[in-house]
């Protein structure tokens, strides 16, 4: 999964740079990623979100309980649900484009046009929530079976998509940023498709299947998915309220904010959604054979990889920030000052990675014990914590404020999730949080000092010497990389020395 996941990471780079160079930080690129911001939350409302985390849990359990003939036939009663929601979302969504967008995207009324050209954007990508939501709905049913790598690799077929889009299709179209959009529907339907094999393979077939009002499983699954819609998704709700709040900002501080969150999102997606993924179905299964010690130690395992594997992610995002956007996104209609505003609110979230991965650990340990109650509790909390603080400090510090109060209410999430979750399992905040960090700590500040002291032989902000600054930022990172590794051995990190003997042991599968 995270070698699937790292190769979508780098393709998502590459549509990134690309989207940066060709239509810049401004109107365009703000109008499209604010449009782009209502399909992804309401991606991970029904698809990654809710229905992942009430159907996985459910369909592992029956799997198990009552065999193949049951579950394939539970399949496709949710299946022929999911589809009839969807294509109701889908219509409802871009009939009432306008109006969503309006409230979303207020601040852009400043800006003649910008609304307009938002809601049109928005029009045309909605059919992508029902793409990506039957997509997260086959890849649950892949994890089950064991199966992690094409459903990881499918990110991988929509900025493939979107990247040929935006170089290739931009003259067909009075506005270029029209082929980005249709490249966003064409690669969610690339992505679906290329899981159906692999279902049909282990017996899934795509049959519909109108009982799912007498399935006592289906409903439960229905029940689950209600409160789960507002508790998942948190983290993406944040992102809105953001963006909204960052709509009344000067030009060009969504955009700042998306490409920010973009690299941040770069060793989330590679680490901690991989590994909140593979935790769920696992912990599920364990609960379903009654082993409720193997769901303990998976939490515990989980938690402490979070720790000492996010943790120099942070460090190294917060200093290697402005060469890695100088590098690749420096140019073209980004420019430096575009590039030095944008390095500055990645530096802003980069602290919030960890809770980020710690919430997400959290959280599905909670879907696994099918409780997808609490999470919406603590959900609405942070909602709160994050207007409140990004408002207050947007007054003062524009759009970083409003990165530092994302960080400041991920703080918060991990936190009262992790306090809520501790009664319900055995001890875990001591050997899967508080140690792993400490050992980590030595090792993490003598890799932050090499890394800082080699990017000093670097030039920023400048379009000349690339491939010295290239060749400087390989270096350090590989180098500040085995820093840390060499120093966790030293230190007797034992979660570090697992983790890559789990990498070995898979590439040798």
């Amino acid at each position: 999964m995270a070698l699937a996941t790292f190769l979508s990471r780098i393709a998502g780079l590459v549509r990134d740079i690309v989207v940066a160079r060709v239509f810049g930080a401004g109107f365009v690129s703000d109008a499209f990623f604010m449009a782009f911001t209502i399909p992804n939350l309401l991606r991970r409302f029904f698809g990654e979100g809710s229905l992942t985390a009430a159907f996985v849990p459910t369909f592992s359990e029956i799997h198990h309980a009552e065999g193949e003939e049951r579950s394939q036939q539970f399949f496709r009663r949710c299946l022929t649900l999911l589809l009839m929601s969807m294509i109701l979302v889908v219509i409802l969504g871009i009939i009432l484009s306008p109006w969503v967008v309006q409230v979303i995207a207020h601040g852009f009324a400043q800006v003649e046009g910008k609304l307009e050209l938002t809601d049109m954007l928005n029009r045309v990508m909605f059919p992508y929530i029902g793409l990506v939501s039957l997509l997260a709905f086959f890849t649950g049913i892949l994890n089950v079976r064991g199966h992690f790598f094409m459903p990881s690799l499918s990110p991988l077929f929509l900025n493939l998509v979107m990247v040929f889009s935006a170089l290739c299709l931009g003259n067909f179209f009075d506005r270029p940023v029209f082929a980005l959009a249709v490249g966003v529907v064409v690669g969610g339907v690339v992505q679906l498709v290329a899981q159906i094999p692999l279902l049909l393979r282990f017996g899934f077939g795509l049959r519909l299947d109108f009982g799912f009002m007498r399935d006592d499983a289906v409903r439960r699954v229905a029940s689950l998915m209600l409160p789960g819609i507002a508790g998942v998704a948190i983290y993406q709700i944040n992102l809105v309220v953001t963006r909204l709040l960052a709509s009344f900002l000067p030009q060009g501080s969504v955009s700042y904010l998306y490409y920010g969150q973009r690299l941040f999102e770069f060793p989330q997606g590679i680490f901690v959604v991989s590994l909140a993924q593979a935790v769920l179905p696992m912990m599920s299964r364990q609960l379903a054979e009654g082993n409720r010690d193997g769901m303990n130690d998976s939490l515990r395992f989980a938690l402490a990889l979070i720790s000492v594997f996010t943790l120099p992610a942070v460090v190294g995002l917060i200093v290697c920030a402005g060469p890695i956007y100088s590098l690749f996104f420096l140019g073209g209609e980004f420019d430096a000052v575009a590039t030095r505003k944008t390095a500055e609110a990645l530096v802003c979230y980069a602290p919030g990675l960890i809770f980020v991965g710690y919430s997400r650990i959290a959280s599905q340990t909670f879907f696994a014990l099918k409780d997808t109650r609490t999470p919406v509790l603590v959900s609405f909390w942070t909602l709160i914590v994050n207007i409140v603080s990004g408002f207050l400090l947007m007054l003062w510090l524009d759009h970083l404020g409003l990165a530092l109060g994302l960080t400041i209410s991920s703080l918060f999430n991990a936190s009262a999730l992790l306090l809520l979750l501790r009664p319900r399992v055995d001890a875990f905040m001591k050997r899967g949080i508080i140690m792993p960090l400490l050992k980590a700590l030595v090792p993490v500040v003598v890799m932050a000092g090499v890394a800082v002291l080699l990017l000093q032989f670097g030039s920023r902000l400048t379009d000349g010497s690339r491939l010295i600054n290239a060749f400087i930022l390989i270096v350090t990172v590989g180098l500040s990389v085995f820093v840390y590794v060499a120093g966790c051995y030293c230190f007797q990190v034992n979660e570090v020395k697992r983790g890559i003997q789990l990498i070995r042991r898979r590439g040798k599968a």
